[in-house]
């Protein structure tokens, strides 16, 4: 069988229309931007003063008021490798706008040119605001350096956007509950 040249154009147009709506219907819990939507029940109890889930693999973080009525989704810089990616259960348990940045001893045996960031720098790993865990050195903070958001790019924080931070920033209250998935 031979199609002609206007044929095949028809069957071509048909067969893109046909696959993204196939695409799209095979997985119902994705939204536009790609990032698996979660459910705060599917990792809490009761949402208490507000819940974070931290999703390493969608690089996305999830973000449910005290109430539930306000669920947020911002995209995020992960952790390099698995070694570098602490999960489980934490909290929220400080907050500092402008937070200066020292390397760790870890990162200081692999990086040993790196020094303290003073806060508010340009430089700073950290970007404008910082939540820290109940974890020693690992945190929620924002960066200046934005092709690092959708990224396996930290040594194990969770960034965001500077802009992006700000708004969280607000809306986090010490004590809100985490997981990192």
């Amino acid at each position: 069988m031979t199609l002609s040249r206007r044929q095949l154009i028809i069957t071509g147009a048909a067969a893109a229309l046909v696959v993204p709506a196939t695409a799209r219907a095979t997985d119902i819990r994705r939204n536009v931007s790609s990032f698996a939507m979660q459910d705060w029940r599917d990792h809490f109890s009761q949402l208490g003063k507000a819940s974070i889930v931290c999703d390493t693999e969608s690089r996305a973080l999830h973000f449910w008021s005290g109430d539930g009525s306000d669920y947020r989704i911002y995209p995020t810089s992960v952790p390099k490798t698995d070694e570098l990616t602490k999960r489980g259960y934490t909290e929220i348990v400080r907050k500092k706008v402008g937070p200066s940045w020292t390397p760790t001893a870890s990162q200081m045996e692999r990086f040993p040119d790196w020094k303290p960031v003073a806060g508010g720098a340009p430089d700073n790993p950290l970007g404008t605001h910082a939540l820290y865990f109940d974890w020693p050195a690992y945190l929620i903070h924002g960066t200046h350096d934005t092709r690092k958001i959708g990224r396996r790019s930290s040594d194990g924080c969770i960034g965001l956007y500077n802009e992006k931070i700000a708004e969280l920033f607000e809306l986090v209250p010490i004590g809100a509950q985490v997981r990192l998935i």
